[in-house]
């Protein structure tokens, strides 16, 4: 049979939330206002109750806050947060009231506290999200590999083949589109078999800047040869870890060892 004849072959994700967590991310903007904000309403909506609850009361349940918007996995949003609870605790809920004076030591105490335990809180819960979205990344890593080299394994028709490994590389790296071609690409950008990502002779940081806008060239090599391309168009602002990079070359490894079989029989 003959390895595919197709020159373009586009594939769109049939869904995700990007790369990195497996629930998504919120805008940057839309963490940065509610780190700012949340404290401030949790604030107003004690200070009925500021004169009956102790101090350190009210500093517990700013913590709360702070640990939920710590759970969004940014270090920098949850000590944004601890200090607008530590700002929003002196201003609404210690005496004199409307005021950042602090007239009882205690408070001044409480408050540096609240600070304190809040930065480390908040950094806790961040190092144990970014555990958590390592961890569901190295099981998304292996089932992607698991079903690519099932169809190697399973004789898969080259056409499906190539249509399935397509659709695998959109979900692992948040892709707007994949297109298979047999010929040079045009496309400057280059995912090197390391896994590095080349803009010529530049390094492109993809774990800060994500895959360059106009597309990234992933060669189908076997033994040396180029059998084809797979080009990875992203996503705006989507970064890719390193790890899934590396990935994908495996993925486009295996549907190049299949077309090079299939290339040999054609051949023979």
């Amino acid at each position: 049979m003959d390895a595919p004849t197709a020159v373009h072959r586009e594939v769109r994700p049939s869904s995700g939330t990007g790369i990195g967590t497996p629930g998504g991310t919120a805008r940057p903007w839309v963490l940065l206002a509610f780190a700012i904000l949340a404290p401030v309403v949790a604030a107003l909506l004690l200070t009925p109750w500021r004169d009956r609850l102790a101090a350190a009361d009210n500093a517990l349940i700013l913590v709360v806050v702070i640990v939920a918007v710590a759970t969004s996995g940014h270090r920098w949003a949850a000590a944004v947060c601890a200090i607008s609870s530590a700002l929003s605790f002196d201003f609404l809920l210690t005496r004199p009231y409307g005021s950042f004076r602090i007239s009882r030591t205690s408070d001044l105490v409480t408050e540096i506290l609240l600070l304190v335990v809040g930065l480390a809180v908040g950094d806790l819960a961040t190092r144990g999200r970014t555990h958590r979205v390592a961890a569901w990344q190295g099981r998304r890593h292996l089932a992607v590999l698991h079903h690519v080299t099932g169809m190697v394994a399973g004789g898969r028709d080259p056409d499906e083949l190539v249509r399935e490994a397509g659709q695998e590389l959109s979900r692992l790296l948040g892709l707007r589109s994949c297109t298979f071609c047999r010929d040079e690409t045009g496309v400057a950008a280059r995912l090197e078999p390391d896994g590095e990502v080349r803009l010529g002779a530049v390094a492109w940081s993809t774990d800060d800047l994500g895959l360059p806008h106009r597309g990234v060239d992933l060669p189908l090599r076997s033994a040396g040869r180029i059998l084809g391309h797979f080009v990875l168009r992203p996503v705006p602002g989507t970064r890719v870890p390193h790890e899934s990079l590396a990935v994908a070359v495996d993925v486009a490894d295996q549907v190049g060892a299949v077309l090079a079989g299939r290339a040999r029989t054609a051949d023979a």
